[in-house]
């Protein structure tokens, strides 16, 4: 898909770009004011990222592993965890080279490629986010009609919708961000390929550029925050209603971890990409990000795991499972 996309990016170029866009690769600025702290921060980085990696990975293995778990929840959040490891790996491998190396240079190509699988996975994340609230939703106020409705083939469809969704919806906004002209100035105030900042490194009229991306941003974030919202609305009477606290309390069991996990995505997502102008909070806005592809992922796993006594029981069948084969 990468190749494609590279070629796509060169192919959607216009020729008038020829005489304005001498920028050939960016410069990716990182941490200026920590960069001293290189080695220190690049064993941080490369101990989270393990860490992520390993926590999503367990879930998307056990998942699979186990008959107990192979229901819609935990196969949405499966799903979820593996897009977790695509976002944090399109950002992360390269800060870890800045921090070791300082190799901060990065191809034109290269880094248009990092912004649509940084946003396309991102975007594709908050749908499926909606489609767990929904699930939930589900579950709880329509008992009787879950397996029904929440069948196998409900939940690949489901899945497909959010990645074409995401796929329409970004595929367009990166091809008409790459066909602006850059007429020199190279260095990106991020650790990454960030949309934001390459816009505001063009020299083009950037309005409509501006407000399709603002446009998008507010699209994907308060329509699944709305869906999210609606179907927690619909839980939370569903489990006022219940007649005892034990039977309140499960309910609202199987719903925290959710909740937990899209506060923090929605939180750092609003704060970095809802707003018109991003140039006068570009730092404050690498923090966040920095939360958002480093921090967030994780501590999913652990959200999910940690007081999830189906996962226990999974593992516990799993490791029994190894000592008797062994």
């Amino acid at each position: 898909m990468n190749n494609v996309l590279t070629m796509m990016l060169w192919k959607e170029m216009p020729v008038e770009m020829g005489n304005r866009t001498t920028v050939q690769e960016f410069v990716l600025e990182g941490f200026p004011a920590v960069q001293h702290l290189g080695k220190v921060l690049f064993s941080v980085h490369l101990l989270a990222y393990l860490a992520s990696m390993a926590g999503n990975a367990f879930i998307v293995t056990i998942t699979c592993a186990t008959a107990r778990l192979q229901t819609p929840m935990y196969f949405l959040l499966s799903t979820f965890s593996f897009l977790e490891c695509c976002f944090t790996s399109a950002v992360i491998p390269k800060l870890l080279v800045i921090f070791l190396l300082g190799r901060q240079k990065i191809s034109f190509a290269a880094c248009f490629v990092q912004a649509f699988v940084f946003v396309f996975v991102g975007a594709t994340g908050f749908f499926l986010i909606a489609v767990m609230s929904l699930d939930r939703y589900v579950a709880i106020c329509m008992p009787l009609h879950y397996p029904t409705i929440m069948s196998p083939r409900t939940c690949s469809l489901l899945i497909a919708a959010s990645l074409a969704a995401g796929f329409t919806l970004i595929l367009g906004l990166i091809v008409k961000v790459s066909r602006l002209s850059f007429c020199g100035l190279n260095v990106i105030p991020h650790f990454f390929c960030d949309l934001g900042s390459l816009i505001h490194l063009s020299c083009s009229d950037l309005r409509s550029t501006e407000m399709l991306t603002f446009g998008l941003a507010l699209l994907i974030l308060f329509t699944s925050l709305l869906i999210t919202i609606i179907a927690y609305s619909n839980i939370a009477v569903t489990v006022m209603g219940l007649p005892s606290a034990k039977e309140r309390q499960k309910a609202f069991s199987t719903c925290s971890s959710h909740l937990a996990v899209l506060s923090l995505m929605y939180g750092s997502c609003i704060f970095i990409y809802i707003k018109p102008k991003q140039t006068s909070r570009l730092d404050s806005n690498r923090e966040a990000a920095l939360v958002n592809t480093v921090v967030t992922p994780l501590l999913n796993p652990v959200i999910y795991t940690l007081r999830n006594k189906q996962v226990h029981q999974a593992l516990r069948e799993v490791m029994c499972r190894m000592k008797i084969s062994a």
